[in-house]
């Protein structure tokens, strides 16, 4: 692992929160209010500043200001949804209307905040969209390391392993491809292992599971 992915890493263990915002104290208090609370904080004047960061990748959670300068808040939230960034926003404006709030939180907004803001308020909203965003994380690793071990599979392992999670024992299995049942059980056992299934059960959750990230 190279120094900068280990830094990467390093800075979102704990929760990385970006904040937008183009007013200079207002990003200082929220910075220094997140990082009291343990989180790892950048903070930005405008959407071009943030787009610059190297870390924007593995960021938890966007703290964003809706009036902001040539690009708004609401345009920042469309621009990361055509790009399918799925970070989780919490709006925060000096100037609430509710047509504003309620184009925000159509577009998937997580919280919306009024300045001055409740300090409590926003970690504990903070807090939930950080870990709501770990978790999302973790579930796609774990789809990724699915997907993976299944591309790994030959043709004929993946006709195999369809066809013994249907249910079908290793005698039709034979029969339906054409093979011996002796070679059967050998595709089976190189599937078990590449798979990393403990047993048949196993295996059937694993392709159920696939079944489901294919879709």
């Amino acid at each position: 692992m190279t120094a900068d992915a280990t830094t990467l890493r390093a800075s979102t263990d704990k929760g990385l929160v970006f904040i937008v915002d183009d007013d200079v104290a207002v990003r200082r208090g929220l910075r220094n209010l997140f990082k009291s609370a343990g989180f790892n904080v950048e903070a930005f004047g405008s959407a071009a500043e943030m787009a610059q960061s190297s870390q924007s990748d593995f960021a938890n959670c966007l703290v964003l200001d809706v009036r902001l300068p040539i690009l708004d808040g609401i345009e920042i939230q469309k621009d990361l949804a055509q790009s399918n960034r799925q970070i989780p926003i919490i709006f925060i404006t000096g100037h609430a209307d509710v047509p504003t709030t309620i184009q925000a939180m159509k577009g998937g907004a997580v919280d919306f905040f009024t300045k001055p803001v409740d300090g409590r308020a926003i970690l504990s909203a903070v807090a939930a969209a950080v870990g709501r965003d770990k978790r999302r994380r973790e579930a796609e690793g774990v789809e990724t390391t699915l997907l993976a071990m299944f591309s790994a599979l030959t043709p004929r392992e993946r006709e195999v392993m369809t066809l013994v999670t249907s249910g079908l024992m290793n005698k039709q299995v034979a029969a339906e491809l054409g093979l011996r049942e002796i070679t059967v059980k050998i595709h089976r056992g190189n599937i078990m292992k590449k798979m990393k299934a403990k047993s048949l059960p196993d295996l059937v959750r694993i392709a159920d599971a696939i079944s489901l990230i294919r879709t």
